[in-house]
C-alpha cells in the first residue's frame, strides 16, 4: 500500500512539474512571472530527495534561465525598485540553475543603490516594525503616501495593506538580495527581528490578516531554512510552529492546495515526519485535488500565478527533502536565540 502511495506520488509531483514547466514556456506567462518561475526550477532542483525529480527540474530550469538571459541581458535607466528586485530574483536563480551573468550582477547591484529601504519595503525595517498605515496602489495607477485613506488623483477610498503582506515583501526581497550579493533596501537580519512585534498572530479566519499572517510565517521559515535547504528545531520558533500545525486541517476541510502545499511544506521542515498523521492527511488532500492536467488551482483563473503557482506549492507539499544543509541551529545571519 505505502509503495502504490509513493508510486502515486511521484506521478503527481511529475505531471505538476510537466505543468509548470509548459506554462513557463508561453512568451507572456514567462515576461510577466520568469524570475518566480525560474525560482521554482531552482527550489525544486537543490532540495528533494528523488534524483530524477531535481535532474527534471534542473533541466527545465536551465533551458529557461538561459531565454530569461537573452531577454534580460541589459537594464533600462527607466527600471523601478520593484523591477531590479524581480531582477534580482531571476538572476540569483538563474546563476544556482548554472547560467551566470557576472556583468549584469555588477549592474543591477548599482541600480539598487538609487532606491532605499522605503522604495522596496514601504518602510525601514532598521527603525520601524512594518508598516500599518501603506495603501495598496491605487485603481487609478497611483501610489499614494503613507497614512492617506483617499487616493490624491481620484478621490476613490484607498485598500490598506495588511503589515502581514508587507512584511512577506520585505522577507523575501531582504532574503534574496543577500544571497545575491546585491543590497535591497535592508539586512535580512533587520527585516526579521521584528518577529516578536508581529505575534500573536491573527485567530480569526475570516480576517484578511490571518492569510497574510500565515505566508508571513512560512516565509520566515523560509528565508531562515535557506528555502527548504535545512531543518529548523520547533525550539527555536515554537509560536511559528504551533500555528501553521493548528490551521493546516482548516486549509484541507476549504480546499486550499495552495495553503495546505505550504504548510506541508514548512512542516516538515520542522520535522514532521511522512508518517505524521497530519502530513499524511495534507498529502491524501493534495493528491485527491490535483486537476485533470496536472495542475491544482482553479483551472479556469485568468491570472496563470492562480495555477501554476498553487501546483508549485502543492509540489513542495507532496515531495520528500535531502535537507542537505541539514539541522539549522542558527541563522546565516543572526542567531535563532535573538527572535525567540
Amino acid at each position: 500500500m505505502r509503495h502504490k502511495k509513493n508510486v502515486e506520488r511521484r506521478r503527481a509531483i511529475y505531471r505538476g512539474l510537466e505543468f509548470i514547466y509548459q506554462t513557463a514556456c508561453d512568451p507572456s506567462h514567462f515576461e510577466m512571472y520568469g524570475h518566480d518561475y525560474l525560482g521554482c526550477f531552482h527550489c525544486i532542483a537543490s532540495t528533494s530527495l528523488d534524483v530524477r525529480l531535481c535532474r527534471m527540474a534542473r533541466r527545465m530550469g536551465q533551458e529557461r534561465a538561459r531565454h530569461w538571459r537573452r531577454e534580460h541581458a541589459k537594464l533600462t535607466p527607466a527600471s523601478d525598485a520593484d523591477e531590479v528586485a524581480f531582477l534580482v530574483f531571476g538572476s540569483y536563480a538563474a546563476d544556482q540553475l548554472g547560467v551566470p551573468d557576472n556583468a549584469f550582477r555588477e549592474d543591477l547591484r548599482a541600480a539598487a543603490q538609487r532606491f532605499g529601504p522605503q522604495d522596496y519595503f514601504g518602510f525601514d525595517p532598521a527603525h520601524e516594525p512594518p508598516a500599518a498605515d501603506l495603501p495598496e496602489e491605487c485603481k487609478c495607477g497611483a501610489q499614494n503616501i503613507r497614512g492617506r485613506q483617499k487616493c490624491y488623483r481620484c478621490k476613490r477610498l484607498l485598500y490598506i495593506l495588511s503589515p502581514y503582506a508587507i512584511w512577506v515583501d520585505a522577507l523575501t526581497r531582504s532574503y534574496m538580495g543577500e544571497q545575491y550579493g546585491v543590497k535591497l533596501g535592508a539586512s535580512l537580519h533587520d527585516v526579521v527581528k521584528w518577529l516578536p512585534k508581529m505575534r500573536p498572530y491573527p485567530t480569526d479566519r475570516d480576517d484578511i490578516d490571518f492569510y497574510w499572517a500565515l505566508y508571513a510565517v512560512t516565509h520566515v521559515v523560509y528565508t531562515l531554512n535557506d528555502y527548504s535547504l535545512c531543518r529548523l528545531s520547533p525550539r527555536y520558533l515554537p509560536d511559528e510552529f504551533e500555528f501553521l500545525k493548528l490551521n493546516l486541517r482548516h486549509f484541507i476541510d476549504v480546499e486550499d492546495a495552495e495553503s495546505t502545499g505550504e504548510l506541508l511544506d514548512t512542516l516538515k521542515s520542522f520535522g514532521l515526519s511522512e508518517t505524521h498523521p497530519l502530513i499524511i492527511e495534507g498529502v491524501d488532500f493534495l493528491l485527491a485535488d490535483q486537476n485533470s492536467d496536472g495542475s491544482w488551482g482553479h483551472p479556469k483563473a485568468k491570472d496563470i500565478y492562480e495555477r501554476y503557482h498553487p501546483t508549485w506549492t502543492a509540489i513542495d507539499g507532496l515531495r520528500e527533502y535531502a535537507w542537505p544543509g541539514g539541522l539549522r541551529r542558527q541563522s546565516k545571519s543572526f542567531p535563532l536565540s535573538d527572535v525567540t
